[in-house]
């Protein structure tokens, strides 16, 4: 699956710059029609070590107003957190609509089978029967009215390495690079793997996966920004329009009634 992403895809600087604007101002829009009908969007970050996650999170939140979206960076579980079932610290950190309408999880519930798989923090029982947990859980917020958009940033072996020796050598970003990153990437194809069936078996209706191809960090920003943009535009009855440079939304268009054929004399 995942060797069929194109990741040679880019977009020239004065379009990024223009989409970029364009959903951030339709997504903060969005943001307010969420809250003003009580309902919930859960946005899940998955993707490889230097994917651009954290910047593509940036990009989403810039112009939404602060009040109404919280960002759960997610690491390894300490504390009590060790003591309960994985998904319990998840649980505790969905907030209702009333609160905050946008909750962003940067890496989430899926490191059950992810990283705890690929390095033996759990059983493989216990990350097998993962995938029947996690949809139940996702299809249990879907069902109190929550839209889930899962992403999953993919970038190549080769630009992934070019990313860890920019790190490196630059001052200001070497704190994000760590041993263990590179411990990862000697797994790739383990880790691989994992995400493979991970794909396969958690991609429900109600919370699909968007593979977005993550070689070009502008392509993934807008890419995400506009599936973000269009996913809240049909699940809340509108319709994306050019409006003058600007992304205008409109009520949707309800369907036509069928025409009653008529019965034969």
């Amino acid at each position: 699956m995942l060797e069929r992403v194109d990741l040679g895809q880019d977009i020239p600087r004065a379009e990024y710059v223009r989409e970029l604007a364009r959903h951030q101002v339709a997504l903060r829009e969005l943001a307010r029609e969420l809250y003003l009908r009580r309902r919930s969007l859960i946005v899940v970050y998955e993707g490889w070590d230097a994917a651009g996650k954290g910047s593509n999170i940036r990009r989403v939140t810039e112009k939404l107003d602060p009040r109404g979206y919280e960002v759960y960076p997610i690491a390894a579980p300490a504390g009590d957190e060790r003591t309960h079932h994985y998904l319990g610290r998840f649980w505790r950190r969905m907030r209702p609509p009333s609160e905050k309408q946008v909750l962003i999880f940067d890496r989430s519930w899926y490191g059950r089978v992810l990283v705890e798989r690929v390095e033996g923090f759990c059983s493989e029982d216990e990350w097998k029967r993962a995938y029947r947990e996690i949809n139940d859980f996702e299809r249990q917020l879907a069902n109190a009215g929550a839209i889930i958009v899962k992403f999953w940033l993919q970038v190549s072996p080769g630009e992934q390495l070019r990313r860890f020796q920019e790190r490196s050598n630059t001052p200001h970003k070497q704190w994000k690079l760590t041993a263990e990153d590179w411990r990862n990437r000697e797994k790739w194809g383990a880790y691989e793997e994992a995400v493979e069936e991970m794909l396969l078996r958690t991609s429900t209706l109600t919370a699909p996966w968007r593979v977005i191809e993550g070689n070009s960090k502008p392509f993934a920003r807008v890419k995400t920004l506009s599936t973000l943009v269009s996913t809240l535009a049909r699940e809340l009855g509108f319709e994306t329009a050019d409006d003058g440079g600007r992304l205008g939304l409109v009520p949707a268009r309800p369907a036509p009634a069928r025409k009653k054929r008529a019965r034969a004399a």
